[in-house]
């Protein structure tokens, strides 16, 4: 029996920030949505410190998604060579008014929004570094996803 007739994936979420990790997991998402003709969908998530730079306005908005798009459209080349059609968005991973706001949830309610059957996301990185938002999420997002998660 074929894995594809008896599990079904139409839209994998790749969350993203930037760093050579989360560009591997978008080469992962890409594979795994090639596999069963699906989607990827690559979300974006701003960390403490630009969402706390934009908000004190020491961080330029303007750079910040310029930053983001690039990364965005050389990720975007992956999907591209597979064929797969890929869909971005982007949400800040916290918020100084929301205590309740952090990058693993943000992760999941989009994995919500968007209807996504499977999840990949980057595993904590070995570099200290405070522009990747990602490090700790993966273990929020093991324990609580609904759906079917890979962590690389």
């Amino acid at each position: 029996m074929d894995v594809r007739e008896s599990f079904s994936v139409e839209t994998v979420l790749v969350p993203v920030d930037g760093s050579e990790e989360s560009a591997t997991a978008v080469e992962y998402a890409t594979a795994v949505a090639d596999r069963y003709d699906a989607s990827v969908h690559v979300l974006y998530v701003l960390g403490r410190g630009v969402v706390k730079g934009m908000n004190a306005g020491s961080v330029e908005e303007d750079a910040v998604a310029e930053n983001a798009q690039r990364f965005l459209e050389e990720v975007g080349s992956v999907a591209d060579a597979y064929g797969v059609p890929m869909a971005t968005s982007m949400a800040h991973g916290f918020s100084p008014t929301r205590k309740a706001r952090h990058p693993g949830i943000v992760v999941l309610d989009t994995a919500d929004a968007i209807d996504a059957d499977f999840i990949v996301i980057p595993r904590e990185s070995v570099i200290e570094t405070p522009a990747e938002v990602l490090e700790q999420t993966a273990e929020y997002v093991l324990s609580y996803a609904s759906q079917p998660v890979l962590s690389v």
